[in-house]
């Protein structure tokens, strides 16, 4: 229950959720009528497709391939999406909006607070993929062979994450609690250290790192070199008057 006051987003991301809003934007294209029986084939469909595309890849797995692992037929498939990359287009569109939306929903006591706004970003964005881990995963891996309309979602979706990043890092600029003068910048070099939890999880299960532990270390390297006051990063002119590199 107190997790469930904490991060009142959770309720949100389970698969029937997740799969619900899938078929309330997908209405026009889904051709059962039932919503019950809808939600419940789209999660079938969807957790395979997760699943086949994390051991072979999704550009390998074809439609017979999900037919068997989901356990509907060839036509049940078609009765939820016309293509391989209609299905592609629906997970992709949903893990964009369900991140847009729930980092740009922070409790209202923080909006004036950067750095504990910053804070909850950080531990919002690592958790959200925690929970969706199979489908940031899967957007994730899979970018490099999406077809040009797909490619396009993933990256209009990173570039909103960073836009709540930037957005943040502006104001705390503004507030005199950050010091930088690449914003943007700064903003996309967060990105990959929340997805290195997502992407690398058997390197951190290794070592015993909790996702506690993870959120709290990059919160501190984040903050800290925003609140750092070094003109130049690491005395950068001196390597070059050395002649390194």
């Amino acid at each position: 229950m107190q997790a469930a006051r904490q991060r009142p987003w959770s309720a949100t991301v389970t698969t029937d959720a997740l799969c619900s809003r899938i078929l309330e934007r997908h209405r026009s294209v889904v051709r059962v009528r039932k919503p019950e029986l809808a939600v419940a084939n789209l999660a079938r469909i969807i957790e395979a497709t997760l699943k086949l595309s994390n051991s072979q890849g999704f550009h390998a797995t074809s439609l017979r391939d999900l037919a068997k692992a989901s356990g509907l037929s060839m036509g049940g498939l078609y009765s939820y999406f016309d293509s391989k990359a209609m299905l592609l287009s629906m997970i992709l569109r949903e893990v964009a909006a369900t991140a847009t939306d729930v980092l740009s929903a922070p409790p209202e006591q923080l909006v004036g607070e950067p750095r504990a706004h910053l804070a909850w970003v950080i531990d919002t964005h690592i958790r959200l993929s925690e929970a969706m881990h199979p489908w940031f995963v899967f957007s994730f891996m899979e970018a490099k062979s999406f077809p040009p309309a797909e490619r396009k979602i993933a990256v209009d979706a990173e570039e909103a994450t960073e836009h709540v990043f930037a957005d943040v890092i502006a104001r705390g600029v503004a507030r005199g609690d950050f010091a930088t003068e690449e914003v943007r910048l700064t903003a996309s070099l967060i990105k990959p250290l929340l997805q290195d939890w997502y992407v690398k999880r058997a390197k951190y299960r290794r070592r015993g790192t909790s996702i506690e532990t993870y959120i709290a270390a990059v919160t501190r390297f984040v903050e800290a070199a925003l609140t750092a006051k070094a003109t130049q990063p690491l005395a950068a002119a001196s390597w070059g008057r050395a002649g390194i590199g």
